[in-house]
């Protein structure tokens, strides 16, 4: 009904001024096309934003997983640069030792410092962290084991200390962790190469004796 009305309004006008009516009836068409075009263009704007914050997203996903990257190789780097630093674990020992008198039963390099756990007099356990390459004492915290009584039972009559167990082990390479096995009355140290190869080994209570631990293929 509408398109009659229009058709007769432009034949009405086309009697009166020819060119002027038909310009009309074309720019009526022109206006729905125009209309279309700017839905279909607004459509495409959508489209190609949609686009835009999926690319970003990507981004941010890519930036996310360099950032776990990185933290993960600087956790690396700390430990090498401990390793390679100047404070030995024999010297890690007896900076903790010193900070809190007892036992040494372990010491490990761990997160870019040693971390030494102690056994108290009064049979506590102490956990005491050092820095690696100033030997300086970050700090201890008391530890929630309370296998006192067989670490005591383990150490009875040996004449080896945990610091002098590293030192025995130091002549494989660099001593990265050295701990009590109160199982098998020994203790275990484990060693790493300057070409990053990591060996482990059993350093004997009562003689000091260094030996490949039964898990490895060669034996010393």
């Amino acid at each position: 009904m509408k398109r009659n009305i229009v058709i007769a309004v432009v034949t009405a006008a086309a009697l009166v001024g020819g060119g002027t009516a038909t310009a009309l009836a074309v720019s009526g068409d022109d206006d729905r096309g125009a209309s279309v075009a700017r839905a279909e263009a607004r459509a495409g704007d959508d489209d190609g934003r949609d686009d835009d914050r999926d690319d970003r997203n990507e981004d941010r996903d890519d930036r996310d997983d360099r950032g776990e990257d990185r933290s993960d190789d600087r956790g690396d780097d700390r430990d090498e640069r401990a390793v390679s630093g100047d404070v030995t674990a024999a010297e890690a020992l007896a900076a903790a030792l010193k900070h809190t008198p007892g036992t040494a039963v372990a010491a490990e390099l761990d997160d870019g410092a040693w971390e030494v756990d102690v056994l108290g007099g009064d049979d506590g356990r102490h956990s005491v962290r050092v820095d690696p390459g100033s030997g300086k004492v970050l700090g201890a915290s008391a530890d929630d084991e309370d296998d006192a009584r067989e670490v005591r039972a383990a150490l009875k009559g040996s004449s080896v200390t945990a610091g002098e167990a590293a030192r025995a082990a130091a002549g494989k390479g660099v001593v990265t962790s050295v701990e009590l096995d109160d199982d098998d009355r020994g203790w275990e140290a484990e060693t790493r190469a300057s070409g990053g190869g990591e060996r482990d080994w059993r350093v004997d209570l009562g003689s000091g004796k260094v030996t490949a631990d039964r898990g490895d293929s060669d034996d010393d």
